[in-house]
């Protein structure tokens, strides 16, 4: 049997795997290695700083490495590398089985009369005017929902299935949380919502710590919604690695997660599992899919029930959390997931 060839493209905005922040481009790394462990053959189209340990192809750096090397750079930039990167892809199509793709829009028609034997996970709310437009446009792209609330809002004709995120199941060990406080991990943005993960925390009567980045597209809300919050009990410690995150974590009562967005998944949520890590969440978008209320953690409806349910986290099951994630999580499952979904595609 020939082996399947499966080109992996990834974004162009930060390296994959990424140091800090970067889910998107974590998943890919994390895809890219499962299904190297299944047998495939991967090829992955990634910005030159990228670490990822499979055959890879690209030869400019990502965004972050630019910015980190000029400073303030042109903001076309990424449109600059989305195109270096998407010809390095035409220039190769025929090598391939399937090219899976990460990005954006410009696939979709580089990709042309081999769309059907193409797949796009899309990283992002697909419920915008900017995704009805393109899948008007693009009825035979097959494109996979990362949860089932994410697929609601592609069309029937687009839909190839539903693939939940995984990570290294190893990256991440089972902690006892008895730091005691309650982590906050994510983007300092309106969507996420770190200045209700202050006041639920307070409301508890438990600490928290507060990490991630401080949202370019919106540097404001840290300032005016979130600094004004911090103090002794509120203390924001910035971006953190794989390290960094299991410290936060295996220490934690539980992670909170009060988004005000229809989450298309959420990672966090899984890495605070693979650490045992009760997830406190606001019943939207993927939630629901994701923690199985009163087993790895609690759904919630306001501030004052994720308050009560930040009180209770303590009792859950650690071991058995972490027992789920191993279940329902892992890279390997993920990378089988979408294996199937290849072979379907090719069947057709």
């Amino acid at each position: 049997m020939r082996t399947l060839r499966v080109a992996q493209v990834s974004t162009v905005i930060y390296p994959t795997p990424p140091e800090t922040s970067g889910g998107t481009e974590r998943v890919v790394d994390d895809l890219c290695r499962a299904l190297s462990g299944l047998g495939v053959k991967v090829t992955l189209f990634a910005p030159s700083d990228s670490g990822c340990d499979v055959p890879r192809i690209g030869d400019l750096p990502s965004l972050k490495a630019l910015e980190e090397r000029h400073g303030r750079v042109p903001p076309s930039i990424p449109q600059v590398l989305e195109t270096a990167q998407m010809e390095a892809v035409r220039q190769r199509l025929s090598q391939f089985d399937i090219v899976h793709c990460h990005g954006e829009f410009f696939h979709a028609a580089l990709l042309g009369e081999r769309r059907q034997r193409s797949l796009t996970t899309i990283h992002w709310r697909v419920d915008e005017l900017d995704r009805q437009l393109f899948f008007s446009l693009f009825p035979d792209l097959p494109v996979v929902g990362i949860s089932k609330s994410q697929e609601s809002g592609i069309p029937e004709a687009n839909r190839a299935g539903v693939v939940h995120h995984g990570i290294a199941a190893n990256r991440y060990r089972h902690g006892s949380g008895r730091a005691g406080h309650a982590a906050f991990i994510g983007r300092m943005t309106d969507q996420k919502q770190p200045d209700a993960a202050i006041r639920i925390a307070r409301g508890a009567g438990v600490p928290i710590r507060l990490a991630g980045a401080v949202d370019v597209g919106n540097p404001t809300y840290f300032r005016e919604r979130v600094e004004p919050l911090l103090g002794e009990d509120a203390v924001f410690v910035g971006p953190l690695d794989d390290a960094g995150k299991q410290t936060l974590l295996e220490g934690a009562r539980a992670l909170l997660f009060p988004i005000d967005w229809p989450e298309p998944f959420g990672l966090v949520m899984i890495e605070a599992m693979a650490c045992g890590t009760p997830v406190v969440a606001f019943d939207r978008g993927s939630v629901r899919e994701i923690v199985e209320d009163g087993v790895t953690g609690f759904v919630v409806s306001s501030e004052e029930e994720a308050a009560d349910a930040l009180k209770q986290a303590s009792g859950l099951d650690r071991a058995r959390i972490r027992a789920r994630f191993e279940a329902r999580f892992t890279a390997r499952r993920m990378a089988e997931d979408y294996l199937a979904v290849y072979e379907r595609l090719l069947s057709q």
